[in-house]
């Protein structure tokens, strides 16, 4: 289900410039319509950090109706940028301790060989070969995330992971 209109989102759009508040986040309000409120605050944190320094975005989103705001969410992000588009996909399960696990995954094209891109972006990264053409990196510093580059010429499809288990509100 597409929720890009919600009337929410309309009556802020018109009490507030859209210049002085940024893009609208579509997956808090597609949450929000729903009822969710276990996973919302880490489905709120991840999809801010994706929408951040975009124009545009809107999400594509999922869960299981019969429970409503108690169900797992899945949601496909389409970000636009000014210099490049993106996707993101983020999921939000709600545990029995009142936690959330969560999996996020970014995706975009980088204009170079994936080696240019490791070096450039990745440095003090450790990769890993997992086939012939896709390397995976991790930083010791970030548990729970993975950096994968898989060759596509003329460029590079880069896909940025983040799991979390039984994330706890903040």
């Amino acid at each position: 289900m597409l929720l890009a209109s919600l009337q929410f989102a309309f009556a802020q759009s018109v009490l507030v410039p859209q210049a002085e508040q940024g893009p609208r986040n579509s997956v808090v309000q597609a949450a929000s319509a729903i009822g969710a409120r276990q996973c919302l605050p880490a489905l709120s944190e991840l999809s801010a950090l994706a929408i951040k320094g975009t124009t545009g975005n809107d999400v594509l989103f999922d869960w299981d109706r019969a429970r409503g705001g108690n169900s797992a969410i899945f949601s496909l992000i389409g970000l636009e940028a000014a210099n490049a588009n993106a996707a993101m996909s983020l999921t939000g399960v709600p545990e029995a301790d009142g936690s959330c696990s969560v999996s996020a995954e970014r995706i975009s094209v980088e204009p170079a060989d994936c080696a240019t891109v490791a070096r450039k972006q990745l440095p003090g990264y450790q990769g890993t070969k997992l086939l012939s053409h896709m390397m995976v990196y991790t930083d010791g510093k970030t548990p729970g995330s993975s950096v994968s580059l898989i060759d596509s010429k003329p460029g590079c499809l880069m896909i940025r992971r983040f799991v979390m288990f039984r994330k706890a509100p903040q």
